[in-house]
């Protein structure tokens, strides 16, 4: 009995380990979440889902999003292809050296300008291999290699709306302290103003009794 549930047991769980290692090696771009219009960080992470080596990443830009900048990575070029307004279709990673190994992973980093009105930006990814295959990142989700989605949001006036409420208490709050400051600061005056007078006024009593004390003398 034992055997037999060992024969059925081992093989599901060794299918699920498989799977699910091929599951989590996905060439995935995030954040995941961006608001339209911003111009967002992306960061790409390319892991090695076999025993050989990536040697270079093209990714093709979602309609609407505009690649803006990238940054360096030692041992690594880039590059991008063109339309004709000016805009980058597609960019590429290649190494020049040994790539990124098995069990190994690398992220690319670069800006990009979000599209004004909200959709789901779909990174089409072409991952190529040291034995010259290639694995084309480019299904809908649920596929065997599916494309990493960015869901372009619109900021909600919610957000908007807080984001002013506290700008106007920050602003209330400033005009608070600087009237408290100014009342402080005339009630220390009137303060000195009054201490000044009444020092003024024993200094001039001092003055006439010395003045009396010096003519009885005489």
């Amino acid at each position: 009995m034992i055997g037999r549930i060992s024969k059925v047991f081992i093989p599901a769980v060794i299918s699920l380990f498989v799977f699910s290692s091929m599951a989590s090696a996905h060439v995935t771009v995030m954040p995941k979440t961006s608001s339209t219009g911003a111009w967002e960080t992306y960061t790409l992470k390319v892991p090695v889902e076999k025993d050989v080596a990536t040697t270079k990443v093209t990714v093709k830009a979602p309609a609407g999003v505009e690649i803006m900048s990238y940054q360096p990575v030692p041992g690594w070029t880039y590059s991008s292809e063109k339309d004709a307004s000016g805009k980058v279709k597609t960019f590429t990673f290649e190494t020049t050296g040994e790539g990124i190994l098995s069990g190994q992973f690398q992220q690319f980093v670069f800006v990009a300008k979000n599209p004004e009105k909200a959709t789901k930006a779909a990174w089409d990814a072409f991952q190529y291999y040291k034995d010259g295959s290639i694995v084309e990142w480019t299904g809908g989700e649920g596929t065997d290699a599916p494309h990493s989605i960015t869901d372009i949001v619109t900021t909600s006036n919610t957000d908007q709306h807080s984001s002013q409420t506290s700008e106007h208490s920050d602003k209330a709050q400033t005009k608070d302290n600087s009237k408290t400051k100014t009342e402080v600061t005339e009630k220390k005056t009137e303060t000195f103003t009054s201490l000044s007078l009444i020092l003024s006024g024993l200094a001039a009593l001092l003055s006439f009794a010395a003045l009396i004390i010096a003519i009885r003398k005489k």
